[in-house]
């Protein structure tokens, strides 16, 4: 590892972050409904999820799960049923709209868990670790696995702080919806697509 090789891959971690992905809509979705706090709650959800993920891919678990067709499977279509009930969840609530008085008794800990359930179920993840971290692994200067971790831990800070700022934004957005009642009944709406296009996007997703 050099300080070239640490710029690149956060020149590239940042890119693929940005990139709409079911973890920052996940993010977007939870912040414009419920606020920044419920975003950085979430947030903070996904980012354990990515230390399990990150291990198990220094660890080689992950390919084991990929050369598995049933284990996949069955984390894929797990992880895109539990999407698509929270889709289910935000339909139902459609006509109950929101108001910005109810941020500050949001649920965090279970904001974090769902955070944690969501990316725990998303077998890519993993893989994604699993082809992406070792194009920066130099075999010749230390322990490979202690490259795979550090990288990993360097996508999981950077990650957090773009899902920070993916907050504030969103956060925003839903700050001029709740202005306008008609928009705010329609934000659950807004929430419970995002849910199962993010749902739907794993489900058909292939290795």
């Amino acid at each position: 590892m050099d300080a070239i090789s640490i710029v690149s891959f956060l020149g590239a971690a940042v890119l693929l972050t940005l990139m709409p992905g079911p973890d920052n809509l996940f993010v977007l979705a939870q912040s414009i409904s419920k606020g920044k706090s419920a975003g950085i709650a979430t947030a903070s959800g996904l980012c354990t999820g990515l230390i399990v993920h990150i291990t198990a891919a220094a660890a080689g678990i992950s390919a084991a799960i990929y050369q598995s067709a049933v284990a996949f499977s069955i984390v894929k279509y797990a992880g895109a049923a539990y999407l698509l009930f929270l889709a289910y969840q935000s339909f139902r609530q459609k006509s109950a709209g929101f108001n910005v008085e109810t941020k500050d008794s949001l649920n965090r800990r279970a904001l974090y868990q769902k955070g944690v359930v969501m990316n725990l179920l998303n077998p890519k993840v993993s893989l994604f670790f699993l082809a992406f971290l070792p194009q920066f692994i130099h075999p010749g200067t230390f322990n490979v696995t202690t490259q795979m971790l550090v990288y990993g831990m360097l996508f999981l800070i950077q990650a957090f702080a773009i899902f920070v700022m993916i907050s504030l934004f969103a956060e925003k957005v839903g700050d001029r919806l709740r202005r306008n009642p008609q928009a705010a009944k329609k934000v659950h709406l807004l929430e419970g697509s995002l849910f199962a296009l993010i749902g739907l996007k794993i489900a058909v997703s292939q290795r």
